[in-house]
């Protein structure tokens, strides 16, 4: 399997997508014009193949091969097979991104979006929305907007069974399906701890132990990154009206720098990535 695959953006989705893609035998580029965070992807995803190897889920052998498949690019080089854009939440970043990539002629273009309507997209966008971790979370959220391009879906499918992932299919609205009932349900816990219901930890045990869900809302908006929530608020709060206000409390840890896990800190303490104790009190 020679087929390229091109991921444009090496943030934690970036870097997901091209662990999993450099896995299912794609040569893969990943585009990053920033050179540190290029550098910090490319430890990242050594780290990946490291613990791959320790857990006894890859060889050293099969590890070597796969880091072998990911080249560091900082443009979108022409005939690609499959382009994923993975740059933040931000409308006319993507569109410029993504008008860019479509220039070089890839056999399927896709955007990651997790809540921005595909059609805004440009021309011959396919939604493509993994869930992170990349390599732990089955689910491909695909996602057909009114240019999607007439055989996309089948080929998204085909990416979708050599990644090991199992796809839904959805039309294009704000949100879709995953986000727009995801983001509902964070952000009324992010609601009720403002109001002081219970504490972060109770409020995600409650749906863990009541709900069956594997991790708690709180926990889960820390490991998404709290800033990704927050764009993604803003979206559906722009498309749907007030149920989708980002809370104060929300905004406020945003802007102090406290992200979630990626950053140590946002509902729960994180060290080493590692869930520690809860950050932010109920208030009462």
């Amino acid at each position: 399997m020679t087929d390229r695959f091109v991921v444009i953006g090496a943030g934690t989705m970036g870097i997901g997508i091209a662990y999993v893609a450099a896995g299912a035998g794609y040569r893969v580029d990943l585009v990053e014009v920033d050179p540190e965070r290029a550098a910090a992807a490319r430890t990242a995803l050594d780290e990946l193949w490291a613990r791959a190897v320790d857990r006894g889920r890859l060889s050293a052998a099969e590890a070597g091969e796969a880091a072998g498949r990911v080249s560091n690019a900082s443009t979108v080089a022409p005939g690609a097979d499959v382009v994923v854009e993975a740059v933040p939440e931000r409308l006319e970043l993507k569109r410029e991104v993504l008008a860019a990539a479509a220039a070089t002629r890839p056999g399927l273009l896709a955007s990651n979006t997790s809540s921005i309507p595909i059609s805004q997209l440009g021309p011959g966008v396919i939604g493509l929305h993994f869930f992170n971790p990349v390599w732990a979370m089955p689910l491909l959220e695909i996602v057909v907007g009114a240019s999607t391009p007439p055989g996309a879906v089948a080929a998204a499918r085909a990416v979708a069974a050599r990644l090991g992932k199992d796809p839904v299919v959805v039309r294009d609205r704000p949100g879709f399906a995953t986000s727009r009932l995801g983001v509902a349900l964070g952000l009324e816990a992010i609601r009720m701890l403002e109001d002081g219901v219970a504490s972060a930890a109770d409020i995600d045990k409650a749906m863990v132990l009541g709900y069956r869900h594997p991790v708690g809302p709180l926990e889960l908006t820390d490991l998404v990154g709290l800033d990704v929530r927050l764009d993604i608020a803003r979206t559906l709060n722009a498309a749907y009206g007030p149920r989708f206000a980002p809370p104060a409390l929300l905004v406020s840890l945003v802007e102090a720098g406290h992200l979630g896990r990626k950053t140590g800190q946002g509902f729960y303490r994180w060290v080493d990535g590692v869930k520690t104790d809860p950050a932010v009190s109920a208030r009462t």
